[in-house]
């Protein structure tokens, strides 16, 4: 059986990493209510999981500033628009990987080629062969 990679967009991740921390934050003060017999535990998990969700409010404005950022273009698979972050990203929708550098269309996709170090190294082996 052949394994097919699946790619996702970084903005994809990173809002999916922040919706994680309002669940952890929602999980960890649900913890608090099962603990309100020690006060102090109660407090302190009540605390934690609303910094859980602070944190993930930051997440969420970060990413939307970025976003902002993002260069938006138009997927030549599904042909939605998509935004990309950095060099290399996926498709929002259809997970197609996706390039701006034309130097690196016939290389494998790695998210690495967004470092400018790799990326280099990368054009310098294309060049040898």
């Amino acid at each position: 059986m052949a394994d097919k990679l699946v790619y996702s967009s970084k903005i994809n991740k990173i809002r999916s990493f922040a919706l994680i921390l309002i669940f952890v934050g929602f999980a960890v003060m649900y913890g608090g209510l099962l603990s309100k017999n020690i006060e102090w535990l109660m407090l302190t998990l009540f605390l934690l999981g609303l910094l859980f969700i602070l944190f993930s409010c930051v997440v969420y404005f970060w990413i939307g500033m970025l976003s902002t950022k993002a260069v938006p273009i138009l997927c030549p698979n599904c042909e939605k628009p998509t935004k990309m972050l950095g060099k290399v990203d996926a498709c929002m929708h259809c997970k197609q990987p996706l390039t701006l550098d034309k130097d690196l269309e016939g290389l494998e996709f790695d998210e690495k080629y967004n470092k400018r170090k790799y990326r280099a190294e990368a054009k310098s082996r294309m060049k040898n062969e």
